[in-house]
């Protein structure tokens, strides 16, 4: 005999997802690589005040957390970090450098001891930052990124590539930090050596370009006494983006490029697999990886077209084989040893694990980080990758997530209410993988359609140009399209539509409520609201110059600035909303919400405005996405007129 079905309306069916699940299974495994035969990765800690530790998955498959609390394996160069470890094994025991999010100090660590400083303080405004580590043992040095402050302001910052002395001498001596290059480019990425050590490339660009609008790839050679000569640019410009660049195990130069409006890859300058989709993406973190060449000559990429999927590529022949298995997204972290690949890989059913691929055999399985059902999988939602028509015609991307409980149905006649999730970045995606923040959502009988609006990756750099300029109307648009032919098709009630998003997804929001009429409510999370104010001095340097693409040049175009905010649209706001806020937000800070908040003062508009102590841009506290969830699912009963009696009322006030 199967459970009875209970008919209770859309939004009020009991689900074993609460809020304190969702939170426990938010975050995923990161930055894998080899330590020898080992692998190591790192992996969030909610639970711990969301630090990230570091994971060894030893030969006979122990999983060790190898770094107690409070230490955190995690980066702040651009603030959004990039790989923050790199290990190699020296008489048969491993040596490991990371930084630490405390101090943004290199440290050294050996299994069975503590970690040693590598690096000094620096008092000067945000002092020394260090990314992308690469262990040269044989120099007795790891070579990286470094970002030094020059100053109070959150521009007055230089980035060079140095080296650091493995023997911990430069832990209070700044001088004998080796810089490698000049600081003539803004932003640059960690040096990949070739296999004789004769050659180092990376990538760099300037403001105001972002590395998705344009990057060069540049190459020097590496003298004896380990100094860069001859520094020059091999590939990408201006209009080009080249996203990624490694060496194969015979010392040719690979890298990929949008040269042809797809990042597609390149081999000593020649294209290999020449196909419109995607095998690169778009740099927020230095250290990201879509492809590892492996020994044979092969070359493990992460690729496709929307979802991303690991495949194995022969540049002879330009096929791709893309591994079995369950996993339909990837993230672009990959490391290959000798024919073995590493990546971390979800799907609609499963959390984000630690995968490994036998190239040999073409068989992959989990070896860390394994999903474990935190609910019955019945609950989960079973999401429709879907396109859309929007104005003009164009195709919007997105995924549809139904209501789903297997214990209930809403009653005849009544459609589901439906909140429109917007992205952030804006540059990014959302992937198509089990999140139980929106299972949260859809076990209780409300539907979330999450929109890669126009301006979003995966898509080619046509799709990705859409919001060239155009920030806060296509986005907007394209949000709202999806959320009116969700209506109109009698998949969500018209009159219960939200729209929810963080960083660039709260601006999409916050634009959102402010120039159309479409929601009954929304959620919008550590938001850009102002774009006078975010700019140079306001916002961190990486993303200082992101509105000369996203808005237009601001010397050109001021008005533009002051017109598309939504603070300047505050009074236009009737609907109700939920503000959430971590008051450590270096990228969107706090106070853009106070701002927007003083506009409305006198308005009558309900909402609520939380804000968390320790949370920067992104939250990683368990008890800090406890709050805010239930804080959301409130507001929504409260507007949709539903009962959620387990779930403490949201105070909103006029």
């Amino acid at each position: 005999m199967g459970e009875t079905v209970r008919t209770l309306p859309y939004g009020e069916w009991p689900s074993p997802i609460d809020a304190a699940t969702a939170a426990a299974h938010d975050g995923s495994p990161e930055y894998v690589g080899f330590v020898g035969d080992e692998v190591w990765w790192t992996e969030p800690r909610p639970a711990e005040g969301g630090r990230r530790t570091l994971v060894r998955r030893h030969s006979d498959g122990a999983e060790e957390s190898v770094l107690p609390a409070p230490w955190n394996v995690r980066s702040r160069v651009h603030e959004y970090g990039g790989r923050p470890w790199a290990g190699f094994v020296r008489d048969d025991d491993p040596l490991v450098v990371f930084v630490d999010f405390a101090d943004q100090r290199l440290h050294r660590y050996e299994p069975g001891g503590e970690p040693r400083p590598l690096t000094p303080v620096s008092p000067v405004g945000q002092g020394l930052r260090w990314a992308e580590p690469t262990l040269l043992p044989d120099r007795g040095e790891v070579w990286c990124v470094l970002e030094e402050s020059t100053g109070d302001g959150p521009s007055d910052v230089r980035r060079v590539l140095a080296a650091v002395p493995l023997d911990g001498s430069a832990a209070d001596d700044r001088g004998t930090v080796r810089e490698l290059t000049d600081d003539r480019h803004r932003f640059v990425t960690g040096p990949r050596l070739s296999p004789d050590g004769r050659l180092a490339a990376w990538l760099a660009w300037d403001h105001p370009r972002m590395p998705w609008d344009g990057t060069e790839l540049r190459l020097a050679d590496v003298a004896p006494d380990g100094t860069l000569h001859d520094a020059r640019t091999v590939a990408g410009g201006p209009g080009e983006s080249v996203a990624q660049a490694d060496w194969t195990h015979d010392g040719r130069l690979l890298h990929t490029s949008d040269r042809t409006g797809w990042w597609n890859l390149y081999l000593d300058g020649e294209p290999v697999c020449p196909r419109e989709e995607e095998f690169g993406g778009p740099l927020w973190k230095p250290g990201s990886r879509w492809f590892t060449p492996l020994d044979s000559g092969l070359i493990a990429v992460v690729h496709g077209r929307g979802a991303a999927t690991l495949g194995i590529l022969d540049p002879e022949t330009g096929e791709v084989v893309d591994a079995a298995g369950p996993w339909t997204e990837f993230t672009p972290t990959l490391a290959s040893h000798g024919e073995r690949v590493v990546a971390v890989g979800a799907s609609p059913r499963s959390a984000h694990e630690v995968v490994e691929l036998d190239t040999r055999t073409g068989r992959a399985r989990v070896i860390g980080a394994p999903h474990e059902d935190a609910a019955d999988p019945a609950h989960y939602p079973a999401p429709q990758a879907r396109t859309f028509t929007g104005p003009d015609g164009r195709e919007i991307h997105a995924q549809v997530y139904p209501p789903r409980n297997p214990g209930c149905a809403g009653p005849d006649g009544e459609l589901p209410p439906y909140v429109i999730w917007a992205h952030g970045g804006p540059t990014g995606r959302a992937p198509l993988v089990l999140d139980l923040e929106i299972a949260y959502f859809t076990s209780r009988g409300i539907g979330v359609a999450e929109v890669n609006y126009g301006g979003s990756t995966g898509y080619g750099r046509a799709y990705r140009d859409r919001l060239r300029e155009q920030w806060g109307v296509v986005d907007v648009e394209d949000c709202a399209a999806v959320a009116l032919a969700l209506a109109d098709e009698g998949t969500a009630d018209r009159d219960r539509l939200a729209v929810r998003g963080g960083s660039a997804g709260g601006w999409t929001t916050a634009a959102s409520l402010t120039t159309t009429d479409i929601y009954a409510c929304g959620t919008i999370i550590y938001p850009v609201l102002d774009l006078t104010g975010w700019g140079p001095g306001e916002t961190h340097d990486f993303e200082s110059q992101y509105l000369e693409s996203l808005i237009g040049p601001r010397a050109e175009v001021p008005e533009r600035y002051a017109e598309r905010s939504p603070v300047a649209h505050a009074d236009r706001l009737t609907a109700p909303f939920l503000l959430l806020q971590g008051l450590d937000d270096r990228i969107c800070p706090p106070v853009q919400c106070e701002r927007f908040l003083a506009r409305l003062e006198g308005k009558g508009v309900p909402h609520a405005y939380l804000t968390f102590e320790g949370e920067g841009h992104g939250f990683r506290r368990a008890e800090t996405m406890v709050r805010a969830l239930e804080a959301e699912l409130s507001l929504y009963a409260q507007v949709f007129g539903l009962s959620v009696p387990d779930v403490p009322v949201l105070e909103l006030t006029r």
